[in-house]
């Protein structure tokens, strides 16, 4: 869902609208697949040794392994819940970030107050295009970091062009 035009000021337009980068979906995505993966062991084991004494060990082995996959599915869906309520955009004018479903949090920079622009990529980071932002402007907060954002560098110059153009318009 894209970021809603009704939160722009009159001759403000969006030049970039991001969501996190899809690396916040491999935690649950893991689980799924780890509880998928020890349940068909333990279901295996289960048939294997059906005169065991221990069979309610066995029982609970299953049991536990399905509840692990049913965690890792409802972990994508609260992800991709949250994923889809959060936005990392530049304006002509502004830098704002939104997150939240229920309880809502929200930063908002002038590009005029940006005086710089810093990013740092992992190693894991930037083999799948992710990584942290980190802005600081003139004002109360200084510094405001952003996690998880797709192609940071370019997101990176992107900004830094915005306030050069700004700059521009406004001299």
């Amino acid at each position: 869902m894209p970021f809603s035009p009704k939160y722009l000021n009159e001759g403000e337009r969006v030049i970039l609208d991001l969501h996190p980068h899809w690396w916040d979906f491999v935690r649950p995505f893991g689980y799924g697949v780890l509880g998928f993966v020890l349940a068909l062991m333990s279901a295996e084991i289960a048939t294997e040794t059906s005169n065991d004494p221990m069979k309610w060990l066995e029982w609970l082995a299953v049991r536990a392994s399905w509840l692990l996959v049913a965690m890792g599915l409802v972990g994508m869906l609260v992800q991709a819940v949250k994923w889809s309520r959060t936005h990392f955009v530049v304006t002509s004018h502004r830098v704002i970030y939104r997150e939240g479903v229920v309880a809502r949090i929200g930063v908002e920079i002038p590009i005029s107050r940006v005086n710089n622009v810093n990013f740092h990529q992992s190693f894991i980071e930037r083999l799948v295009g992710a990584g942290d932002l980190l802005i600081e402007s003139g004002g109360e907060d200084g510094q405001s970091r952003f996690a998880n954002i797709r192609d940071p560098e370019e997101v990176q110059n992107i900004i830094q062009r915005t306030v050069i153009e700004f700059e521009k318009r406004r001299d």
